[in-house]
């Protein structure tokens, strides 16, 4: 065994490898974006079943999605223990175990995530083009060469809420050939003047993307719009148009939490106000996240 594999097995130990899914703490430095940390979960039975390859999860904002971020992060939402809920669904034969790899956001975080493209004459890549550059050029490629993945894009994936929506979106949409699953968990489909929607989907006549999409939205958020819904279902009608249902799933969660459900969920008391008010935030996407995992990695099937 490698000297790195060493200090790899190391650090998942620490994290309660073979019990729950192991957690690592790394950094990239990137050509395109300078230092950026990693977080890569790595399911129960990875060391375990050493010939057993896996699908993998990217996902944006990566210092909130799994428990490791701690209870009060994203202003005392919490984080979206993704990797608890990865390991209970996958544990009850409800989706597939995987790999999950999260992305640190930055500073620039709405440039990155925004899905612009460089501007007529410009030189230089747009910040959202370097950050694509970042997944597809440099992270994909030492994920697959340093883990046992499955690289096709059948068995990989992008996944963001807000803006790391509209980003995992507009990722898999023009690259359909390394990312075949999304889900934008409250997406917010009006950036760039609504960009995506109106100046790509609306005008794509050509052959369905060979990708499966889910979608969702709450129907209240802190501005007091309606947390992406109407928007969402625009883009949800238009790909249907574009692929038909089979490929898509879209979820509208109807009504924020009462007190007495909130008092149930282990939310700080002190987020109950806002969460009757806002479905715009990690706790909501928390609860929600199970149904973008099922619809992407379904149970594997049985082979005769």
């Amino acid at each position: 065994m490698s000297l790195s594999r060493n200090i790899l097995f190391f650090v998942l130990c620490l994290s309660g490898w073979g019990v729950h899914g192991g957690l690592l703490e790394t950094n990239l430095v990137s050509k395109m974006v300078g230092t950026r940390g990693i977080h890569i979960y790595l399911p129960p039975s990875y060391d375990t079943e050493p010939q057993r390859r896996y699908s993998v999860l990217y996902l944006h904002d990566g210092q909130n999605v799994f428990s490791s971020a701690g209870t009060n992060c994203a202003f005392g939402w919490g984080n979206w223990e993704l990797d608890k809920t990865a390991d209970e669904l996958s544990r009850a034969g409800k989706m597939r175990e995987l790999i999950m790899v999260a992305v640190d956001n930055s500073l620039a975080r709405y440039e990155e995530y925004c899905g612009s493209h460089r501007a007529a004459g410009a030189m230089t890549n747009s910040a959202f083009e370097n950050y694509a550059a970042l997944l597809i050029t440099e992270l994909k490629p030492r994920i697959d060469r340093e883990y046992r993945t499955l690289p096709d894009a059948t068995h990989t994936a992008v996944m963001g809420s807000s803006m790391g929506g509209i980003c995992s979106l507009v990722l898999a949409w023009e690259h359909p050939e390394i990312f075949g699953g999304v889900a934008s968990l409250s997406g917010s489909m009006g950036v760039e003047q609504t960009n995506f929607l109106n100046g790509v989907l609306k005008n794509f006549h050509g052959q369905a993307k060979p990708i499966r999409v889910y979608l969702d939205s709450g129907v209240v958020d802190y501005t007091g719009g309606d947390d992406g819904r109407s928007l969402t279902e625009k883009v949800a009608a238009e790909l249907e148009r574009i692929g038909g249902k089979k490929n898509l799933e879209w979820f509208v969660d109807a009504k924020p939490l009462t007190p007495a459900e909130l008092e149930k969920t282990g939310l700080r008391r002190d987020k109950w106000d806002e969460a009757q008010t806002s479905q715009h935030n990690e706790f909501y996407w928390r609860l929600r996240v199970w149904r973008a995992l099922t619809f992407l990695f379904p149970p594997e099937k049985l082979k005769d």
